[in-house]
């Protein structure tokens, strides 16, 4: 009895470690500025590349490919929970072939950027950006927010009950709490959880053109999440679900055309 005591107090024990680790360094679970799988695409697009304070000492490095801000909308690009700007050349090569122009901007901590992120940081980041493309002479009207994988989180908070020309959501997860629950079925996630980007809460509140795409071989975000959102979103809705596709690499001329449908709304 004695031993089976101390064996239960092992594992007992572990278990609070382990539990505490992860409260206590979740962030660095989420969010991966360092990590890189840049594929040395050549960047075939002309672009500006611009500062925009968001906070008093953070300025986000960004991005801006300006083509014609009067004829022509914007994508506002919110990228994912991993690498830099060079990370997404291949995508915006792509986007490049399209009448367009882009901001992307690069979260606090990320690029070189100062700050550090959270839901609550980059939620700011996400609205200073918004306030930049305004003062640049673009209006909410003729902006396109585009999410990618954790960006989806942000584009949709953004998105709520707001007159954007519409929201593209890429790799979408329904929030965050779901997305760990696969990763960490053992833990309480609930209780832990301090980013929550709860998507699934407020893709109702869009109100605008939305777009989902998802590739049906996701291995980080399971397919069944961007079609559980696309089914919950308020029409007029799109949809782009890539039969090979694992997380959103393929960027072809049939995802192009995707794009295309919500450029051209109220055109």
């Amino acid at each position: 009895m004695k031993y089976l005591y101390l064996a239960l107090s092992s594992i007992i024990l572990a278990y609070i470690i382990i539990v505490l680790f992860t409260y206590l360094y979740q962030r660095k679970l989420l969010y991966h500025p360092g990590e890189n799988n840049y594929t040395g695409n050549e960047i075939q697009f002309d672009y500006e590349e611009v500062f925009i304070e968001v906070d008093k000492d953070v300025k986000l490095k960004s991005w801006f490919l300006e083509k014609d801000l009067k004829k022509n909308k914007t994508i506002l690009y919110f990228h994912g929970n991993a690498g830099d700007l060079t990370n997404r050349v291949h995508k915006l090569n792509e986007f490049n072939k399209l009448d367009v122009n882009i901001l992307i901007i690069s979260w606090r901590g990320f690029s070189g950027n100062p700050g550090k992120p959270t839901e609550k940081n980059l939620y700011n980041d996400a609205r200073k950006s918004v306030e930049w493309l305004n003062k640049t002479g673009v209006k909410n009207k003729n902006i396109i927010l585009y999410g990618e994988s954790l960006g989806t989180g942000v584009a949709t908070e953004l998105g709520q009950n707001n007159s954007f020309s519409g929201i593209v959501l890429e790799s979408p997860f329904t929030s965050i709490a779901d997305a760990a629950k696969i990763y960490y079925p053992y833990l309480p996630v609930n209780l832990l959880l301090k980013d929550r980007y709860d998507t699934i809460k407020k893709i109702k509140n869009i109100k605008i053109p939305v777009l989902i795409m998802h590739g049906k071989k996701d291995n980080i975000v399971p397919f069944f999440m961007g079609e559980k959102l696309y089914r919950m979103a308020n029409e007029p809705k799109y949809k782009y679900f890539s039969e090979e596709d694992d997380h959103m690499m393929e960027f072809n001329d049939d995802l192009l055309n995707a794009v295309k449908v919500i450029l051209n709304i109220n055109s």
